[in-house]
C-alpha cells in the first residue's frame, strides 16, 4: 500500500509539472516605448565630453605616439649598441684569452 502512495505521489507530481506553461508571455503593452528621462540625461551627460573634442586632436595624439614610438626606438637601439660594443671590447675578455694564448704555447 505504502509504495502505491509513493507511485501515485510521483505520477502526480510528474503530470502538475509537465502540464504547467513553460513559458509565460509579458503583457502586452501599448506599442510605443516608454522614454525614461533619467535615462536620456545620463546619456547626453555621458555624450557631452566628446562633444567638446576637436577631430584634429585624435590626429595629433597619433602622431605623438608615433614620435614616442621612434623616439623610444632610437634609445632602445643606441642601448643596444653600447653593450654590443662593451661586450666586444671587454678588456678582461680579451686578457683572458691573452692567457689562454700563453698557456697555450707553453
Amino acid at each position: 500500500m505504502a509504495r502505491l502512495g509513493a507511485l501515485l505521489m510521483l505520477a502526480s507530481a510528474a503530470a502538475y509539472l509537465l502540464a504547467s506553461p513553460a513559458f509565460v508571455a509579458p503583457p502586452r503593452s501599448s506599442g510605443l516605448p516608454e522614454i525614461d528621462v533619467r535615462v536620456a540625461a545620463a546619456t547626453a551627460a555621458g555624450l557631452a565630453p566628446l562633444s567638446l573634442e576637436q577631430p584634429a586632436g585624435a590626429y595629433d595624439s597619433v602622431v605623438a605616439m608615433l614620435q614616442s614610438w621612434l623616439v623610444g626606438g632610437t634609445v632602445l637601439t643606441v642601448i643596444f649598441a653600447a653593450a654590443i660594443i662593451a661586450a666586444a671590447a671587454n678588456p678582461l675578455t680579451k686578457r683572458r684569452q691573452e692567457v689562454q694564448n700563453m698557456m697555450n704555447k707553453k
